[in-house]
């Protein structure tokens, strides 16, 4: 109706708690939907921050001083001063009412189920307002970009600050498609096989429904390069050996879809079963390697130097870009590349033609 507006909460969301407690306690959650404000509260509130943060100080910590705020006229609630629109009102925590399809940020459109919704009790906006949103459709879109932020950084935290593991260097969450949730590369420096389990089991235990395939790198892998990820996997891997299967985890924000089990005139809290699975990929070096088969880096960098002088169109530079030791390189190898350099690789043919077995 246009004076209702529809909820989607999922199991675990902060929004799904306070319905819990409003619902024990018999009374509606008050709530008020804030649109345009200061970019730096925007930011803030779609982040994955613990139960009980305030994401208003957290913008407040960002911008470098309290963010200004007002009191609605009809709920018991602070919004900014400067919001282009705030729609005020109360969330039912009697009735549930169908909500939806709507078209999602995983790249299906999710089907319509019984939700929560919002009667509105008032409408206030600044004079000639702006009306602001976010695009959130097939990633990458605006709400993924958005979110990349403080989900890289949050789960970079948590491994080392809060695991304790100081080898990892690095997390990165894949957007394009996939929408964060789902690819997890963590980016590791000298690691033993055991913090590079460590570190693969905390950051899929650590978020409900966040990470399904999971992949441990050396540093000389960019997280955000899946060709590097993908290299990684193909050649420091033995799967029987280094990628694990745990079972247990919730499926979070994807299809296929299940529904909220009771109707409106009962609330039946929806628990979302931990049916699926997430795969645990260690592809850091286990063992001395071969050198990466390219230039060193300071033929590569005078190639790039000659490249730029011809005036040639830009190039990206791409890891990896020029040839670096994996520890399988030994000084006599080292010196036949000079040699080959110089020009003088006959020196070393002449070498080889020294030592011949007999072909039975």
């Amino acid at each position: 109706g246009r004076r209702k507006i529809g909820c989607y909460n999922q199991p675990g969301q902060h929004l799904t708690l306070h319905l819990e407690k409003c619902k024990k306690r018999g009374v509606p959650l008050e709530a008020a939907l804030v649109i345009g404000g200061p970019p730096v509260v925007s930011y803030a509130t779609v982040q994955k921050v613990p139960y009980g943060i305030d994401e208003m100080a957290i913008a407040g910590g960002l911008a470098g001083e309290p963010i200004r705020l007002v009191r609605c006229k009809t709920v018991d609630l602070e919004v900014p001063a400067e919001a282009e629109l705030v729609i005020e009102g109360k969330i039912s925590t009697e009735f549930f009412e169908p909500e939806g399809p709507f078209g999602e940020s995983h790249g299906h459109m999710h089907p319509r189920e019984m939700s929560p919704y919002m009667e509105v009790t008032a409408i206030t906006h600044r004079r000639d307002m702006i009306y602001l949103s976010f695009i959130s459709q097939v990633t990458p879109s605006e709400s993924s970009v958005i979110k990349k932020v403080g989900y890289d950084l949050l789960f970079l935290r948590y491994l080392q600050k809060d695991v304790g593991i100081k080898s990892v260097v690095d997390v990165k969450m894949h957007e394009p498609l996939t929408n964060l949730r789902k690819v997890i590369i963590i980016q590791m420096k000298n690691a033993s096989e055991a913090e590079a389990w460590r570190a693969l089991f905390s950051a899929a235990a650590f978020h409900q429904g966040v990470g399904k395939f999971i992949v441990a790198v050396d540093d000389d892998i960019d997280p955000e390069d899946t060709d590097a990820v993908l290299w990684a996997i193909s050649y420091r891997t033995i799967p029987h050996r280094d990628v694990q299967i745990i079972r247990g985890k919730e499926k979070g924000h994807a299809p296929p879809f299940q529904y909220f089990k009771g109707t409106t005139e009962e609330y039946v809290r929806f628990e979302e079963p931990a049916n699926d699975s997430a795969i645990l990929i260690n592809a850091i070096l286990k063992q001395p390697f071969p050198p990466v088969s390219l230039p060193k880096r300071e033929y590569m960098e005078r190639a790039f130097q000659l490249w730029e002088e011809l005036g040639l169109p830009p190039v990206e530079r791409k890891k990896p870009w020029y040839g670096y030791s994996l520890g399988q390189w030994d000084e006599e190898l080292e010196e036949e590349a000079r040699l080959a350099v110089e020009g003088n690789h006959y020196i070393t043919g002449e070498k080889l033609g020294k030592v011949k077995f007999k072909i039975r």
